[in-house]
């Protein structure tokens, strides 16, 4: 599964796996892939540095990327505890009486509540790739546009790939513009933040857009068939990030999670702005189902949302209250049916690569 892109980067595989785990981004990189790591939880430093520290030291020498969440744009002036006084109070009451309902225990007194928002704002960002470009990142991604000059300009001065995702092809002629490198073109069925493209459609449309930049197709995709599938509509390689999660070194720390993963479907998933404001793709819970009852107060927009909600997701986690219990995954999560180790999971997809290579050669009369 080789293209110029994965060459480029000195990878085996055309196949970019995100994840929020470095055991697992350091296992991807191992197995001949290209290990992403996603950033947005590091608001302190040192942590980030830490898990770059443990990355290079499991990853033998072969590369790795960094993934963030930076706007294009900076609001001046503007601190979190600004924003967070934006909320209303009746958003504020909904999500006590959500939790009330369902005996949602408060977190220990001094423990702080875990992931905030915080991880989506500039500042926080610009700390992030102050670490980041310490260490010898080969590409780096942003999922929230394109990023600005200055750290596009930085990434370049270092020998360092700038990808970002896009949902349409106007976004994607946005990145080109800004002189991105990569273009991830993520589709409808992905988990996370996805437009309202399906990744068939999307990734050629995408593709043609900015040719010829490198796109990597994204959404939907678990299988090596569906990797041949990506190649084939004009893509260099594919972005992984929901498969990962029921991989054995993926760190959820919730065996309950883990179990709803395993037993959910290609429908139990729901586009929702119930986590951050925006439309995400993840496991359908009551907690969603609340947001998106039109009998309530309605979400609000990013940041606001992920502010409200942060600790009200760190007591659900801690106290893995299931009806609650939920993560961002794409509609892959059906064929997620069993806890594999990345390697695993790579040996799956090179097999499915070769058997849908040589059904295409049959059809094609040379084979």
């Amino acid at each position: 599964m080789q293209t110029e892109l994965s060459n480029r980067l000195g990878v085996e595989h055309a196949v970019f796996g995100f994840t929020p785990f470095p055991a697992v981004a350091a296992a991807i990189t191992r197995a001949g892939g290209f290990g992403v790591l996603g950033a947005v939880r590091y608001t302190a430093p040192d942590a980030l540095a830490r898990d770059l520290d443990w990355m290079q030291a499991h990853t033998d020498g072969l590369p790795y990327g960094l993934d963030v969440v930076m706007p294009a744009r900076k609001v001046e002036g503007v601190s979190e505890a600004d924003v967070e006084a934006m909320i209303p109070d009746g958003h504020r009451r909904f999500v006590t009486d959500l939790l009330d309902k369902h005996q949602v225990p408060q977190l220990p007194e001094g423990e702080a509540a875990g992931w905030r928002i915080t991880g989506w704002m500039e500042q926080v960002a610009r700390t992030q790739l102050g670490v980041a470009f310490d260490y010898p990142v080969k590409m780096l991604a942003n999922a929230l546009g394109s990023p600005p000059p200055d750290v596009v300009q930085r990434a370049h001065d270092q020998g360092i790939l700038v990808a970002a995702l896009a949902g349409s092809p106007r976004h994607a002629l946005h990145h080109k513009a800004a002189g991105l490198d990569v273009v991830v073109a993520q589709g409808y069925e992905a988990g996370g933040h996805t437009g309202e493209i399906a990744t068939m459609v999307l990734t050629p449309e995408v593709v043609a857009a900015v040719d010829p930049l490198p796109v990597l197709a994204a959404g939907g995709i678990g299988t090596g068939e569906q990797i041949a599938a990506g190649l084939a509509l004009g893509a260099q390689g594919v972005w992984l990030g929901s498969v990962w999660l029921t991989t054995e070194e993926a760190e959820l720390h919730s065996r309950r999670l883990t179990a709803k993963l395993l037993a959910a479907g290609p429908g139990d998933t729901v586009r929702s702005r119930a986590l951050t404001g925006k439309p995400a793709r993840q496991l359908r819970t009551e907690w969603t189902d609340a947001w998106d009852d039109p009998a309530g107060p309605g979400t609000l927009p990013m940041p606001l949302q992920g502010l409200l909600v942060a600790e009200a997701n760190s007591r659900i986690q801690r106290y893995e209250v299931e009806p609650l219990l939920g993560t961002p995954v794409g509609q892959i999560v059906g064929r997620m049916n069993s806890e594999r180790s990345v390697q695993a999971v790579f040996d799956d997809l090179t097999r499915g690569f070769e058997r849908a290579v040589d059904r295409i050669n049959r059809i094609a009369g040379r084979a």
